[in-house]
């Protein structure tokens, strides 16, 4: 396994002061596109959107990885950015993540704490679904590519309605999904097969947010719970009508959570 290349967008800036929002994404979908509206919602941070391999705009893997791998990229995607001057030494960074993203941010917690003043771990948990049922999906979808899991994709992303009510929004994760490369979709399975820092959550000190959705089928609000009542700074809240993609869901609900959560933190100087 080796650390993939990873690619991100800048979604908005607010300014060489403002703190620094890194978004990370779901399986299957591109961060612009699970992202756009909370970080709209956002004026006040400068949100940078990281893509998983193979998604968006990063390169298709050639190998298989770790979520401590996509961990370590994120790590370098932040460090040079820093180095580039897009982050400054005045800005404080926070991250955000979606599922696969959220056990991202929680492995950024163990390994790369230094980086961030603070995570919002969105519909996830320290551990997602059984090694089988990935390992299932991961050779479904390397035999038959990424549209093989649309149908089931669009059942456990959207609450009842979404579809309807945002056919825009939807149709852009959809096809972010159809559009990512079958291989490392797989790959990514295989990272979730493996993953699993239940025994670890008390090594997380930096102040954590955990987000679900209310109706998520996949992360639902007991894996939000679980991860704040195990991580010594940890909270949790349940938004109600959204069920896995909660930025895009639910976007100024998920906005007004990480500004009062990321601010309290800045203010406090935790």
């Amino acid at each position: 396994m080796s650390q993939p290349v990873l690619k991100a967008s800048l979604l908005s800036t607010a300014g060489p002061q403002a703190p620094v929002l890194i978004a990370g994404p779901s399986l299957g979908t591109s961060a612009a596109a699970l992202w756009a509206s909370t970080a709209a919602a956002l004026p006040s941070f400068t949100v940078i959107a990281w893509d998983l391999p193979g998604h968006g705009l990063s390169p298709a893997a050639t190998e298989p990885f770790s979520v401590a791998d996509l961990s370590d990229g994120v790590a370098a995607l932040v460090a040079a950015a820093r180095a580039g001057g897009d982050i400054s030494g005045e800005q404080s960074v926070y991250y955000a993540g979606v599922s696969l993203g959220g056990a991202v941010g929680l492995q950024l917690g163990l390994d790369h704490a230094r980086d961030f003043e603070g995570l919002a771990i969105l519909c996830s948990g320290a551990k997602i679904g059984e090694p089988a049922g990935w390992a299932e999906r991961a050779e479904t979808v390397r035999n038959q590519g990424t549209p093989a899991v649309l149908a089931g994709s669009a059942e456990r992303w959207f609450a009842p309605g979404f579809i309807d009510r945002e056919p825009a929004a939807s149709a852009a994760l959809l096809h972010s999904l159809q559009d990512a490369d079958r291989f490392s979709y797989a790959w990514c399975c295989e990272a979730l097969a493996g993953f699993d820092v239940r025994g670890r959550l008390g090594d997380i000190t930096l102040p954590l947010l955990a987000l679900a959705g209310g109706q998520d089928p996949v992360t639902p609000p007991s894996f939000a719970d679980y991860i704040a009542g195990h991580a010594p700074n940890g909270t949790s809240a349940a938004v109600e009508g959204a069920a896995h993609l909660l930025p895009a869901e639910k976007p100024a609900e998920t906005a007004q959570l990480l500004r009062t959560f990321f601010g309290a933190a800045y203010q406090e100087g935790l």
